[in-house]
Parts: structure tokens; sequence; C-alpha cells
């Protein structure tokens, strides 16, 4: 029996080898494809290209990497905690909680993000006396994205089946603790792959602090195109950088979410 699990077992890992280098085959071949096609489109432009631009403005792009890597983290790491704690009050039994929770959903994702930048920048900080954008701008980011993660965390809760709860209730767990040990951790399972794909708008959104001259990698661009002219030179490297921040997130997102399916 031991014999065939493991047969069973080197199967599997086998036609799974297989399966990834295909997927890495194919993968390579439609970006090749791509960068072909894209080549071949620019060339027919007949435009003056001077990449030197890129690599003489190099220090106020990694100036604005850092910004933006900072920024997104500070704002992910806050945002959910928002969207947890958003999450648990909108499916608590305290009215004034889960009140709270819908209006703050109702706001932050019923308007758009660069106005709710502008007020907290021109309006909120502006009364308290308070001038630091990228940290205003951190604040910002955080507070919607929360809101969306909210939603998320509270879709993840509801899809459990009522019957988790009852049995872990009748053991005697208190409510608390049947949401965090029997509750939560399968919520988790299932609000991973919505969840990444919020982290990773987030990171993208973080362009729209160019507004309050926050120095991330869009305000890198926007100062390379306003002294150079050179708008393809300074605008390709942007969309690059931002594919180097995102693609990790995704990868990771994707790993974890199969060891948590296997386990």
């Amino acid at each position: 029996m031991a014999g065939m699990r493991k047969s069973a077992k080197s199967i599997s890992t086998t036609s799974s080898s297989g399966r990834e280098r295909v997927n890495v085959f194919a993968c390579a071949t439609l970006l090749a494809g791509f960068a072909l096609g894209l080549y071949l489109l620019l060339i027919r432009m007949e435009y003056p290209w001077n990449w030197r631009v890129a690599w003489e403005y190099r220090r106020l792009y990694l100036d604005g990497l850092y910004y933006t890597l900072a920024i997104s983290t500070g704002a992910i790491c806050l945002g959910y905690i928002l969207g947890l704690a958003g999450g648990v009050a909108s499916i608590s039994g305290n009215a004034f909680a889960k009140e709270a929770a819908r209006l703050y959903v109702l706001f932050f994702r019923g308007t758009p993000l660069l106005i709710q930048i502008i007020i907290f920048y021109f309006c909120l900080a502006a009364a308290i006396g308070y001038d630091n954008p990228a940290v205003i701008g951190t604040v910002a980011l955080a507070a919607f994205s929360g809101a969306y993660i909210t939603e998320i965390v509270r879709a993840g809760i509801e899809s459990v089946d009522r019957g988790q709860t009852e049995a872990a209730l009748s053991t005697g767990l208190t409510g608390w603790q049947t949401l965090r040990y029997v509750i939560f951790p399968q919520a988790f399972r299932r609000i991973i792959p919505p969840l990444t794909g919020q982290f990773v708008s987030l990171i993208k959104d973080s362009s729209l602090l160019s507004v309050i001259s926050v120095r991330e990698l869009t305000k890198a661009s926007e100062v390379v195109n306003a002294t150079t002219y050179k708008t393809f030179e300074a605008y390709l490297p942007l969309a690059f950088m931002y594919l180097l921040l995102t693609y990790p997130l995704s990868h990771l997102a994707q790993r974890l979410e199969k060891k948590l399916r296997m386990d």
C-alpha cells in the first residue's frame, strides 16, 4: 500500500512538473510574440528614440520606486487592518458597528479616489495643520482600499457554511473564538484571490498621489517628460517598474493559494 502511494505521488509530481514546463513555454512564446508585435508597431512611428534619457534620470526613477514601494506597503498593511475590522463589524450583531461599516463602505466605494485624496490633503490635513503628502497619501489609499477589503472579508466570512458556526458554538466556544479559530481560517483561503487583486490595484492607484506632489513613480515620469519632452522614454520605464512591483505580489499569492489548497 505504501509503495502504491509513493508511486501515485511520483506520477502526480512528474505530471505537475510537465504541466509547469508547458506553461512556462507557452508564457515565453506569448511574451516573445507580444514583444515582437510591439517592436514592429513602434518602428513604424519613425520616432527619434533616445533611451539615454531614462538612464540619465535613473536616480529620479529609483527615488520614485522607493516612495511607491514604501507608500504601497504602508497602505496595504493599514488598509488590511481597516478592511478586517470593517468586515467583522459588518457581520456583528452591534447595530452601531454594522451601520458604521456600511456607511464607510458606501462613501469610499461610491466616490472617486482622486477626490478622496484631494479631500484628505487639502481639507482634512489642512484643518489639523499637517503637511506631509506621503503620509496623507498613504492614509487616503488605505482608507479607500479598506472599504473594498471590508466587502471581501464580509463575503468570505458569509460564504462559510452556517453549520460551522453552530457546531463550534455547541462545543462551548464563544462567538469571537468561533470567528477566530473556525470561520476566518476557512474564509481566508477564499479571499486570497480578490485580496491580491485589491493589493495590486492599490499599488497602481498610488500613481494618483502625483496630484499632491508625492515623489512616487508617476511624478518622476512627469518630471522627466516635462524636462526632456520625451514622452515614450519617460513613461515606458514607468509601466515596467509598476509591473516589477505587482508581479511578485501576484506570484506570491498564487503560491500561497496553492499551498493552502494542498493543506
